[in-house]
């Protein structure tokens, strides 16, 4: 059982096309606050990054914003939250966000989502740390990720322990209950079998 204290979400710094991925954003924030959990995002004041830190702020809750000092610097840093930490780059803001963090959840977003997604799974891959890693896949939008996902697996490039450590549940609810069940899958000896595929005696 994991026990989540902070969840550290990666989400758009767009409301996205359709109504629904900020319902959704504002449900998964809810949940959170309800839940007493401590929000840790990239610091923005604009999109579904604000949507949640301004729900779980107008319900008392605690949010910790990580923003590389170029982006303050353009001012779509949010100035009302519990802590805002100011880095140097965004690498040292994907470190600082996985140390603060108990958990992960992925949103609909863009390219700085998938980045922060693909590098805490390879985190997990890599047993750099076991932290629930979560897709809240509202209305599909994931649904192509995952067939690349699906595929990388019956192509032998991603291994299906590895796939399976990755929780989806198009519902917010039942995506935080899964993620607090949620169990490290044993990696095995995933290292010594590449070892051996590319040197065969």
């Amino acid at each position: 059982m994991a026990e989540i204290r902070s969840i550290c979400v990666f989400c758009g710094s767009s409301m996205g096309k359709s109504p629904m991925y900020r319902k959704a954003a504002g449900e998964m924030a809810t949940l959170i606050l309800e839940r007493n959990m401590e929000l840790v995002y990239g610091g923005a004041n604009v999109g579904l990054m604000k949507v949640f830190a301004d729900t779980i702020l107008d319900g008392g809750g605690k949010v910790v914003g990580v923003m590389p000092r170029s982006l303050v610097e353009k001012e779509v840093a949010h100035l009302n939250l519990t802590h805002l930490h100011i880095v140097e780059s965004m690498q040292q803001r994907k470190v600082m966000m996985a140390k603060l963090s108990d958990a992960f959840v992925a949103l609909p977003g863009g390219f700085g989502t998938l980045d922060e997604l693909a590098e805490m799974i390879t985190y997990n891959q890599l047993r750099i740390h076991d932290k629930p890693l979560g897709i809240l896949n509202t209305a599909g939008y994931f649904d192509h990720l995952l067939s690349f996902l699906d595929h990388g697996v019956e192509e032998k490039y991603i291994r299906i322990e590895h796939r399976e450590n990755l929780i989806v549940d198009e519902k917010p609810g039942v995506l935080i209950k899964k993620m607090q069940r949620y169990k490290p899958v044993e990696i095995g000896k995933w290292i010594i079998d590449i070892k051996h595929e590319s040197n065969p005696s």
